[in-house]
């Protein structure tokens, strides 16, 4: 068995949502093309439907006709995205709209209180029992504030820019270490009035924005893997077409080229304010690395794929500062250390990351997912170097991100 093949994968789910929400914006017709196909990205599309946002599907984009909000009749589920509840708190409340936002169990147990703390700041009259949702927000005077955000967090960040839009005064965001910067990029591209200056970011009140034409560049955190099924697996080659090599969102590539990785990047080029390029990846022998809090918000989705290939390296890896794990679609660090200690990993669980030795063959195991889709995909591709038989006990939950997961992977199984 080999990895090999050419991957066109959907788009940034990140990008996604966010296009989604400032092309509703526009006064106007925006073109979307390379969407998301993410469940996450269908929660938002929802949600921006019952606003009273116009979208329309051709065969290959999503047309946006934005402009005029409404207050929604019902709640806004928001399923299990986290992205879409943040973001739309923020966008939301810088339009004077009245709503109620729920989502799923496991949406439901999320921390939110580090973004109904600063809304509330900025003026917003939000109600939730222990910070959780639902979430009501009532039409508010907004004025603009100056926060510093205790964690680096690109949804708190984008919450409190689209918030700033409608805002009286200037609000400014700065943040410990840099986070994905996606909104930042799109609002400038919209005509926002935004500044950067290294960790803060400033927005003030703005309208009238240029409608969006954006070919949206395929997602990273799901080409990770692929790339770490292709590093794994002998005589694999794998290159993927137009993938986004935001610096924000490299850290993966960035930690397992020191792990030994062999990936050659081919035709970068500016598109929209995004780095994008071809990106070739091969089997090769890997050794043990350390990643510590300052590499961790450029690679925090991509670690438990990371973790599994640990524990085929050579030598001890070590990640720390990583605590945010715990707080995400599952508790991440137990999900990944207790299904990697029951297929015979030698793992070592710590409050804020875990340390691996390897290499260590792997062992079939039944696989408790917590629902959380980057597990189960993670585990789906530890099945293929793992001696006897894997079994997930939800597969379905990888529709939350990446639909077309299983029919990919079989794609370039040769």
């Amino acid at each position: 068995m080999a990895i090999s093949g050419t991957l066109n994968l959907p788009g940034d789910k990140s990008i996604s949502h966010r296009a989604l929400m400032l092309a509703s914006l526009v006064n106007g017709r925006s073109e979307l093309r390379n969407l998301s196909s993410a469940d996450d990205v269908v929660s938002t599309i929802s949600c921006l439907k019952s606003c009273g946002l116009k979208y329309d599907r051709t065969s290959n984009s999503v047309i946006v006709n934005g402009g005029n909000f409404v207050d929604p009749d019902q709640p806004l589920d928001c399923g299990n995205s986290g992205t879409t509840m943040r973001l739309l708190l923020g966008l939301l409340s810088g339009q004077g709209i009245n709503a109620t936002l729920i989502g799923d169990d496991s949406l439901s147990k999320r921390p939110m209180k580090r973004i109904i703390n600063p809304l509330k700041k900025m003026g917003l009259k939000i109600i939730s029992k222990d910070y959780k949702s639902p979430i009501k927000i009532q039409k508010s005077k907004l004025n603009g504030i100056s926060y510093h955000s205790p964690i680096a967090s690109a949804q708190i960040k984008s919450s409190l820019l689209f918030s700033g839009l409608g805002a009286a005064g200037t609000t400014m965001i700065t943040e410990p270490i840099l986070s994905r910067n996606h909104s930042e990029i799109m609002l400038s591209n919209l005509g926002a009035k935004i500044k950067t200056n290294d960790l803060s970011i400033s927005i003030s009140k703005s309208n009238n924005f240029s409608p969006l034409n954006l070919t949206i560049p395929s997602d990273t955190s799901t080409a990770s893997f692929f790339i770490a099924a292709a590093s794994l697996i002998s005589d694999s080659r794998l290159k993927f077409n137009r993938l986004l090599l935001n610096p924000t969102r490299t850290g993966f590539l960035n930690a397992i080229k020191k792990m030994g990785c062999t990936i050659k990047f081919i035709n970068t080029s500016i598109e929209n304010g995004e780095k994008i390029g071809n990106v070739e990846v091969y089997h090769q022998k890997l050794k043990g690395i350390t990643i510590d809090k300052n590499d961790v918000p450029s690679i925090i989705d991509e670690l438990p794929i990371l973790a599994l290939m640990a524990t085929q390296a050579h030598g001890i890896t070590k990640v720390s500062g990583a605590e945010e794990l715990r707080v995400k679609e599952s508790d991440r660090i137990e999900a990944i250390c207790d299904n990697l200690k029951n297929m015979g990993a030698d793992v070592e669980e710590l409050d804020d990351g875990f340390i691996i030795k390897g290499p260590t063959k792997l062992n079939g195991a039944l696989i408790k997912t917590y629902d959380d889709h980057r597990i189960a995909m993670t585990f789906e591709i530890a099945s293929l170097i793992a001696e006897g038989k894997t079994q997930l006990d939800n597969n379905s939950c990888i529709s939350i991100s990446f639909p077309e997961f299983y029919s990919t992977l079989e794609s370039i199984l040769q």
